[in-house]
């Protein structure tokens, strides 16, 4: 059965999408720990990062720096944080995290933010990229 992820990017599931390459996808978590929160995907389903080739590997990850760049400029912030967890979704990802202080990255931890907020928030990051 295709991950949650696999059906965002088959279009089947709509996403907050702030960036996008012919192999991989960024957009905003649903629910957020923090206001910004990203994910960064490769579009193919690999359940764990260090399986993924190491073309698709190095394009991930510059990917998500371009992603960082953009998200630092809408959401202020003293870095950008990032995780790679693994374990709630079979599908690479990487989060994505504005942090202003060492508790920001607190996965027990999350914002509330309305449809709207969430589909402006995306659309400053995704001209913040281009």
């Amino acid at each position: 059965m295709a991950s949650i992820f696999s059906r965002i990017v088959a279009g089947e599931i709509p996403c907050y999408k702030v960036a996008e390459t012919d192999h991989c996808l960024a957009f905003l978590d649903v629910n957020p720990v923090v206001r910004g929160h990203v994910l960064c995907i490769p579009k193919k389903e690999v359940d764990y990062i260090f399986d993924l080739d190491d073309d698709l590997f190095v394009e991930l990850h510059r990917f998500s720096r371009t992603v960082a760049r953009g998200l630092k400029k809408v959401c202020p912030c003293i870095k950008v944080g990032v995780a790679v967890v693994g374990i709630d979704v079979p599908h690479t990802h990487i989060h994505l995290m504005p942090l202003n202080n060492p508790g920001d990255l607190n996965f027990s931890h999350h914002v509330k933010m309305e449809p709207a907020e969430m589909q402006e928030l995306a659309a400053q990051i995704a001209a913040a990229i281009e």
